[in-house]
């Protein structure tokens, strides 16, 4: 990758946009489609960035429905017409007992990543507030419906369901327009949530904060577009857009925001 790439992201990217130079490489090589695991939204972000600045090529996301935060992606010669079997996705449905037990987001997501598989081999996790389904990479899906089968001290039995069966979420982000003094970790929680920037500061040193799905305890790391901040007990927030300055030096901002 062309060293000047770099410097329009941050270090801890670099390794990320070494790896999409890479799949550009091998589809521009082998004249052939290339499919990636589950991207997050910031990830998704640099790769369009990358294709469109550096290559010829196309690409599309698909995460197994319209609104997917976490998505696959297919990137492929001119010549290509992608499918949607070609993201070799399957849904699984969670079953367990509803009468007498809950499951969280939370929960679900804690036992996948405990039982030692990848985050970018799983999409989104989503509910209707009883029924919980999970979009899987069809290479690993058999592995994650064996390995499975408590979360918690719950029994739950994962099941493969078509893509008729799928659910409506029942969380959806809002979009917010605000303005902020700065991208800074501690004050977007602390614009956002309306609470005192010492007590934002401190969730983020207690490792209550995460910045795309990775515990990130330093107040003063600078957001940037599309990065998703999970506050536990609070909620979610995106960066949709960033959209210059006010008069008296705010930032503009687009946000996405789930509120618990």
């Amino acid at each position: 990758m062309n060293a000047n790439v770099y410097q329009h992201f941050r270090q801890e990217e670099h390794a990320f946009i070494d790896s999409v130079g890479d799949w550009l490489e091998q589809v521009e090589s082998q004249y052939a489609p290339y499919l990636t695991n589950f991207l997050d939204p910031r990830q998704a972000y640099i790769l369009e960035t990358l294709v469109r600045e550096t290559s010829e090529l196309k690409f599309s996301f698909y995460g197994g429905y319209e609104r997917a935060e976490r998505c696959r992606c297919l990137i492929y010669p001119d010549y290509y017409e992608p499918q949607t079997d070609d993201f070799e996705l399957v849904m699984i449905e969670i079953k367990y007992p509803q009468k007498f037990t809950d499951l969280s987001h939370g929960k679900i997501l804690g036992t996948l990543m405990s039982a030692g598989i990848k985050r970018d081999y799983f999409g989104d996790i989503i509910s209707n507030g009883e029924r919980w389904q999970i979009f899987l990479a069809k290479d690993s899906a058999s592995y994650i419906v064996n390995q499975v089968t408590k979360i918690g001290r719950v029994t739950v039995h994962l099941e493969e369901r078509p893509y008729t069966d799928i659910i409506i979420p029942k969380d959806s982000w809002l979009e917010e327009v605000t303005t902020a003094s700065s991208l800074r970790l501690d004050v977007m929680i602390s614009t956002v949530y309306n609470i005192s920037r010492q007590r934002s500061k401190q969730l983020v040193e207690a490792g209550k904060v995460k910045v795309n799905w990775s515990v990130n305890e330093r107040p003063d790391y600078l957001l940037d577009l599309l990065d998703v901040v999970s506050v536990r007990g609070f909620g979610r927030i995106q960066i949709q857009g960033i959209e210059g300055k006010t008069k008296k030096e705010k930032i503009r901002l687009r946000l996405g925001v789930l509120r618990k």
